[in-house]
């Protein structure tokens, strides 16, 4: 062997043994972590925000399941089979029974389709979905057992009896009657939440989503269904007919009534014209006689004015007002009918104005 071949092996020794000494410098830093790590992983159990925990004790103090409820956190438990931590869900479960698996939830537990006899002897095929939670895991790890038991032993063999004891109280035709239908759905939710609430599972809702009968009967309710629909739609016809006569006769009265009251209107804007026309007659035909009579009562007062002393006085200035409008009068002015302008005392005698009369 040569002196190369002999300082070979103490060259990889010698490596080996600083690469083993940065090995361990940079692990021994993390040997905390590591443990730390190491009794999580063995010690610790995470409950998720939508789970429960329930603790069962094998070996040591107070064995048995215990009672406390473990909320969401990191909660500590002996390994090795000393302690178990059992989680249940807190959130809403589905279970579907249903003749169609794709149309049901993707998480859900399915069965087959409920297959209910209807009050009248019929069978129809009934897809349900069942919305539940647990509201006390304990209770349903006592009376059910853990794990998904609940859905097993609790919640799969009580929803199809009692889907049959509710809506089998239906005929086959009141399935088509919605309310008819929710309302015996209710029934069934109460029925199952007598069941499951001592078992600390709480029924949400009872959905019936889809039903299906034979086609033969079927068939029979379709045409039962359209005769039906024929008579209602026939019956409405005729008290649409009878609705309509009736709104075509109150129009008329309507119409006729509108004309009445029209003439009416006619006949008393007439009768207050007539006794307007009436009114102002009266009112001249009045005020006429009262001119007249003040005509006549004034002619009555002039003639008696006239037979009073001076009347003859108030003559003769009638009958001088003669002259008036005269440019030449030819008069005798001598003799017995003579007439002199002049003489002022002739002329009153001449017009029957005497001296001295009053």
């Amino acid at each position: 062997m040569s002196m190369h071949d002999q300082e070979d092996p103490q060259e990889f020794l010698k490596l080996l043994a600083a690469q083993a000494k940065k090995f361990i410098s940079f692990i021994l830093p993390l040997i905390p972590f590591i443990v730390l790590l190491i009794f999580m992983m063995t010690f610790l159990v995470y409950i998720r925000p939508n789970q429960y925990g329930i603790k069962q004790v094998n070996i040591g103090v107070n064995p048995g399941i215990q009672p406390k409820v473990y909320e969401t956190g990191f909660h500590v438990v002996i390994p090795f089979g000393f302690q178990v931590m059992h989680r249940f869900p807190r959130d809403i479960q589905v279970f579907e029974l249903t003749s169609y698996p794709d149309t049901a939830s993707r998480d859900a537990r399915r069965e087959k389709a409920a297959h209910i006899q209807t009050s009248d002897g019929f069978f129809v095929t009934v897809d349900v979905s069942v919305l539940y939670h647990i509201v006390d895991p304990y209770k349903v790890f006592t009376t059910v057992d853990p794990g998904k038991l609940y859905e097993d032993n609790g919640i799969m063999p009580k929803v199809e009896p009692k889907l049959k004891q509710a809506l089998g109280e239906l005929t086959t035709e009141e399935f088509y009657n919605s309310p008819l239908r929710v309302e015996k759905s209710l029934i069934a939710k109460k029925l199952l939440n007598d069941e499951m609430n001592p078992k600390g599972i709480q029924i949400d809702h009872v959905l019936v989503r889809y039903f299906l009968y034979s086609p033969e009967i079927q068939r029979n309710i379709e045409e039962k269904k359209l005769k039906d629909q024929m008579v209602f739609t026939n019956q409405s016809k005729a008290k649409a007919s009878a609705e309509e006569a009736l709104v075509k006769k109150v129009r008329q009265e309507g119409e006729a009534n509108i004309k009445v009251k029209l003439e009416e209107g006619k006949a008393y804007v007439v009768k207050k014209q007539a006794e307007k026309d009436m009114y102002v007659r009266t009112k001249i035909a009045e005020a006429d006689l009262l001119v007249n009579m003040a005509d006549a009562r004034k002619t009555e007062l002039t003639n008696i004015a006239y037979q009073k002393k001076g009347s003859d006085k108030l003559v003769g200035l009638k009958m001088a007002e003669v002259y008036n409008g005269l440019d030449v009068i030819m008069l005798p002015s001598s003799g017995q009918y003579g007439i002199n302008p002049l003489n002022l005392q002739d002329s009153m005698k001449l017009f029957g104005v005497e001296p001295g009369k009053e």
